[in-house]
């Protein structure tokens, strides 16, 4: 029972950070800093009823990847403070009247793009020993590119965006400099190639957990449809009328394309909690097909 719960708590935690960051209004720090602890001290202490403390291995001594799980899940610890930050200011004069938060913001978002490659990288290689090595490399591929991508995008929305915001309201005028409206532009081609190649990575990644038998198809068929659906969102939704086009934004907010991972992060833990047995059958399936096609 108690690790029933522990899961659904770690599963509902970016949908619970979403509406506190996005549907209430702004908190001060007073406030969402002691309810961030909170949320961080329960989701270690989930994390610590689920897991096997020990090594799984499967029948064909191919080793669980323990720290993926991690990796995919640990940004979350970080990025569930944004509970009471409420979203990001629509104008130039209240992101410089904030800007020692947005600096925050944007920098615990640098946390995410380097534990989440790292842990698609890690779970790459389990993957392959399992024997689908297709999938498994496009999605190593796409999140390799994306994790420069995603960090120079972070560092452009926390540091060069609020020094320019401050020269603007320093100099008192409006019309911005012409060097702002296409560097602007160039980072916001980067940002929709980044996410992008977030999604991909991700459903590349779930056919490939599919294809080994790793998660049920019902898990692996939820990671391909929201996937699926973010990637084209993301490409098409500027081109297309509202609402679509509002949800185009929307799938293109820094932390929503870590929620796949987080969530395959969650269900990687769980496996490894439950002793992978229907995991171990699957593989001795998967090397004795090899073996018979050898």
């Amino acid at each position: 029972m108690l690790q029933r719960v522990s899961y659904w708590y770690l599963v509902l935690i970016p949908f619970m950070v979403a509406i506190g960051g996005f549907a209430l209004p702004e908190m001060s720090p007073a406030i969402y800093i002691p309810i961030w602890m909170v949320m961080a001290i329960l989701m270690v202490t989930a994390f610590t009823i689920i897991r096997n403390p020990a090594r799984l291995r499967s029948s064909d001594n191919l080793i669980f990847p323990t720290p993926a799980p991690l990796l995919l899940i640990a940004p979350w610890f970080f990025i569930s403070v944004f509970f009471g930050f409420g979203p990001p200011p629509s104008t130039v004069e209240g992101w410089v009247a904030n800007l020692t938060e947005q600096q925050v913001r944007y920098a615990i978002l640098l946390i995410p793009g380097l534990l989440v490659p790292a842990g698609f990288v890690i779970l790459c290689r389990y993957l392959k020993l399992a024997g689908e090595t297709t999938f498994s490399a496009i999605g190593q591929t796409a999140i390799l590119i994306a994790a420069p991508l995603f960090l120079l995008n972070m560092a452009y929305w926390g540091t060069f965006l609020g020094e320019a915001f401050k020269g603007f309201v320093a100099s008192g005028s409006t019309v911005r400099p012409d060097w702002y409206a296409p560097v602007r532009a160039l980072l916001e081609s980067l940002s929709t190639i980044e996410v992008a190649l977030f999604y991909l990575a991700t459903l590349a990644f779930a056919f490939s957990l599919k294809k080994s038998s790793v998660f049920k198809p019902f898990a692996c068929h939820m990671y391909i449809v929201f996937s699926m659906a973010g990637f084209i969102l993301d490409i098409c939704g500027s081109f297309l009328p509202e609402p679509v086009s509002f949800a185009g934004y929307l799938v293109a907010i820094p932390a929503i394309p870590l929620i796949m991972p987080y969530l395959m992060g969650v269900n990687l833990l769980k496996l490894g909690n439950k002793g992978t047995a229907e995991q171990k059958s699957s593989l001795q399936v998967l090397k004795r097909e090899r073996t018979t096609e050898e």
